[in-house]
């Protein structure tokens, strides 16, 4: 699929030397912080030394006082406490993280996770019920309960209370007995971006403080929170950025059992564990659980202190990913099928098809095949007993959760966020669904055809690439929404003399590139690259190169990686001042 390339704005000369001069970074370094709004040596230390003393105070969120209280009481009194959470990842490892700290301090406790199939998303009847049979008192919703009023009100008529701890964005406020969410539109909490589990993490927090708690085992559970910022795609900076820096140090110095398994039945071999490695290695399998069989395993395999017993749940979790890879792969062939023979979608701004007995449990990965495919929003629905239930996921520019709530006169129920939702309906709506969701996607699009963009940080020579630089580069990490990976772009690059396709059908290329202007030549891969540029390359033709830069590990040594986001043709006459609203193309 064609991309345009867009270079960011580039901060003004005289602006790069007043902080050059504050501190001691390498000038390209600088263009980047402030880039990113940083324009102080203080508020640079902050971002390339994020600690926990930069949490913010847990009493700042609205009903705080009220969650900690009751939790206080709940304790003191020995009642029963039902946690409850979502069966993704972000629910699960909330789950295992509020759980684990109630266990520790001996709390009466026990944990519920829905049965995707049966139950669906969310604080579900059929567990209150559960609850109500089993004598709970208090429970505690995580990543889900803001849009389960009526659930909340069942819980409260039989004689149960609930705290809420959610991310999502409220319609109206649940009666329950404390609603922590910092997007609701009362809440005066500065980070609006945590994931569920960050809320819950806070609510332990205020328990804490409350009662002089000291922090260390809850600290400890980090590991668990850093797992679910990067796998619920929430903004990496500020409070995030501080936790999952913090979290992804315990996952690497006190790796719990599970996690342990889990790499190890990947064939992760490599001493550090980034971010990345938790949303492609880690949150898939722990996803698996719930899409296949039950994301109670999940938390079972995350708060388990026994290597025999994480082991056992760490190969149903890898059998779990591995049925969950060949649905993937069968209904994507299918959807695929199905939006190739259907005229509708040659002229239509979004992607929404239904089928017959998918399942449940991988339709929004389904989604998100189509979305990598054909760039439109794309929305995923299965039939069972005369219900459509699904998943979409969004493309830049369209807001799902808003156009979703537009076509809720066609709609059960629906929930999300901009860039992924869960929606359901009756079968007997799905066409005028499709029409309307169309219409609004094209309007709000104003009817142009969108191409996937690259944002280019920064043009560099290959001789501003110095071990310096990459490793003060390094501590830009973790990386992810709002602070992602530097993107680069270099002009007029060659073949250094070991270029190769690489891969089973040969697929990939592996680079090994230099630059006219000097001497330094640099490894790198680009993935599905290898038909199309690989000859190019080979036969000595100038190619410009978009990049990440990333340590590449072997042998026990660390060198400089290009991993290549996109590559074209050289100009005879390049550009080189290029503002935001420009693009460049081939």
């Amino acid at each position: 699929m064609k991309t345009d390339w867009k270079l960011k704005v580039q901060p003004e000369a005289a602006e790069i030397e007043r902080v050059v001069s504050d501190w001691a970074l390498e000038p390209a370094i600088w263009r980047l912080l402030l880039q990113r709004g940083i324009s102080t040596r203080s508020e640079a230390e902050q971002f390339l030394k994020p600690s926990l003393n930069q949490l913010h105070d847990p009493f700042l969120m609205k009903d705080m006082d009220l969650a900690v209280s009751r939790l206080i009481s709940a304790l003191h009194s020995g009642e029963r406490i039902l946690v409850f959470g979502d069966y993704d990842v972000d629910g699960t490892t909330a789950v295992a993280l509020v759980y684990s700290f109630l266990s520790f301090i001996e709390a009466n406790c026990d944990f519920y996770i829905p049965d995707r199939f049966t139950e669906g998303y969310g604080f579900s009847e059929k567990g209150v019920h559960w609850a109500a049979e089993n004598g709970f008192q208090l429970i505690i919703t995580l990543d889900c309960g803001i849009k389960d009023g009526a659930r909340i009100e069942l819980a409260n008529s039989l004689g149960m209370e609930v705290i809420v701890c959610d991310h999502h964005n409220p319609d109206a406020i649940p009666p329950a007995l404390a609603v922590l969410d910092p997007k609701r539109p009362d809440c005066p909490y500065p980070d609006k971006g945590l994931s569920g589990c960050g809320v819950g993490f806070k609510l332990l927090q205020g328990y804490c403080q409350a009662t002089q708690t000291a922090m260390d085992f809850l600290f400890r559970q980090l590991d668990l929170l850093s797992i679910s910022i990067g796998a619920d795609i929430v903004p990496l900076v500020g409070e995030n950025r501080a936790l999952a820096f913090e979290g992804l140090k315990v996952l690497q110095q006190f790796p719990r059992p599970g996690i342990t398994e889990m790499l190890n039945l990947a064939g992760f071999k490599r001493p550090n564990l980034t971010i990345s490695d938790v949303v492609f290695i880690l949150a898939p399998r722990i996803n698996a659980a719930g899409r296949i069989m039950s994301g109670r395993n999940a938390v079972r395999l995350l708060i388990s202190n026994d290597p025999a017993e994480a082991a056992e749940y760490g190969k149903l979790l890898e059998a779990n990913n591995t049925t969950r890879k060949g649905l993937d792969k069968d209904i994507t062939v299918s959807a695929i099928q199905m939006v190739e023979e259907d005229a509708f979608y040659n002229d239509s701004f979004s992607t929404v098809i239904r089928g017959e007995d998918w399942s449940k449990g991988v339709i929004g990965i389904v989604a998100s095949r189509l979305v990598e495919t054909y760039y439109k929003p794309a929305i995923v629905l299965t039939r069972k007993e005369g219900t459509l239930a699904g998943s979409a996921r969004s493309i830049s520019g369209i807001d799902l959760y808003s156009i979703l709530g537009e076509c809720s006169d066609l709609l059960i129920q629906f929930g999300g966020h901009t860039m992924a939702a869960g929606l359901s309906m009756k079968e007997e709506h799905f066409l005028d669904f499709r029409l309307k969701f169309d219409r609004l996607v094209a309007q709000a699009l104003q009817h142009e055809r969108p191409v996937p963009t690259i944002e280019i940080d920064a043009e560099v020579d290959f001789s501003e690439i110095t071990p310096r630089f990459f490793s003060q580069l390094q501590r830009f990490a973790p990386f992810g929404p709002d602070n992602m990976r530097p993107v680069f772009l270099s002009r007029r690059l060659q073949d250094a003399g070991k270029t190769r396709q690489v891969g089973e059908t040969k697929a990939h290329l592996k680079l090994h590139l230099k630059q006219a202007s000097n001497a330094l030549a640099f490894d790198g891969i680009a993935f599905d690259k290898g038909m199309d540029w690989g000859p190019v390359i080979k036969s000595g033709t100038p190619v410009d190169l978009l990049y990440s830069l990333e340590p590449n590990e072997w042998n026990g040594k660390i060198s400089i990686q290009l991993m290549a986001a996109d590559i074209r043709e050289s100009e005879p006459n390049p550009i080189h001042s290029v503002k935001e609203s420009n693009v460049l193309t081939a």
